[in-house]
């Protein structure tokens, strides 16, 4: 088992993931992540500033461009990258869809963000501030990234802050009701950010955080090998 990001080699005999981050975090919430590099071979999926008023499905189509289909590929999203992925199965036809700490649909999500679709806070908070506001939140919301503390504090410095914003009101405006058969969804029962109250159909990590691909990739990993070994 080898990391899934460093040293990969691609070859057209191995199946194809696709790795999408969630809207604080890029390929480094991975870096701690492994599989069997003989059978697997592991792509990050470089974002971009969603356009002003963009909505998932829009932006989705954009990101699949990024997809060489003409190969077996399956997608792991975390978080947004989940949600994203979701609207990816309406576009591509993904072997497997793994998220991990996201939402299947718009269901799943807090109130905290489906009310915002109609008395949208956020838009009145500059994109600075926006930031600035995560990394005072994301402590506090999710303590355990103190085992990783440096490097979520790095991922956070490095994200766009147009990109910050305009991910929120995609967040707060998706409208996916279907939720796809054939999910593989990781979920922590101890996330403070997308609360295990509203998730359905997920296999659970005692105690996980929203930041569990990180600070617990090992069970992470574990779940992701076990359910790909299966050959769904």
């Amino acid at each position: 088992m080898v990391s899934i990001v460093s040293g990969i080699v691609h070859s057209q005999e191995k199946h194809l993931i696709y790795l999408l981050s969630g809207q604080g975090s890029d390929e480094r919430i991975f870096q701690e992540m492994d599989w069997d590099q003989s059978a697997y071979d592991g792509k990050y999926v470089e974002y971009l500033v969603p356009n002003r008023g963009e909505q998932m499905p829009e932006y989705a189509q954009r990101i699949a461009q990024a997809i060489d289909t003409s190969r077996s590929f399956s997608l792991v999203g975390v978080s947004l990258g989940g949600m994203i992925a979701m609207e990816l199965t309406d576009i591509v036809n993904p072997k497997h869809v793994i998220i991990i700490s996201s939402a299947k649909s718009r269901s799943e999500l807090p109130l905290r963000y489906r009310f915002q679709r109609y008395i949208p806070i956020y838009a009145l908070v500059p994109k600075g501030l926006i930031k600035v506001g995560a990394q005072i939140a994301q402590p506090l919301f999710e303590p355990d990234r103190k085992s990783h503390k440096q490097v979520f504090k790095a991922m956070l410095k490095a994200k766009d802050k147009t990109f910050m914003k305009r991910s929120i009101r995609m967040i707060v405006n998706w409208q996916r009701m279907q939720q796809t058969d054939d999910v593989f969804h990781i979920h922590g029962d101890n996330d403070h950010t997308l609360s295990i109250k509203k998730i359905n159909d997920a296999h659970i990590i005692k105690n996980g955080s929203h930041m569990m691909a990180l600070t617990r990739a090992k069970e992470v990993s574990k779940m992701i090998n076990e359910y790909l070994s299966q050959g769904h």
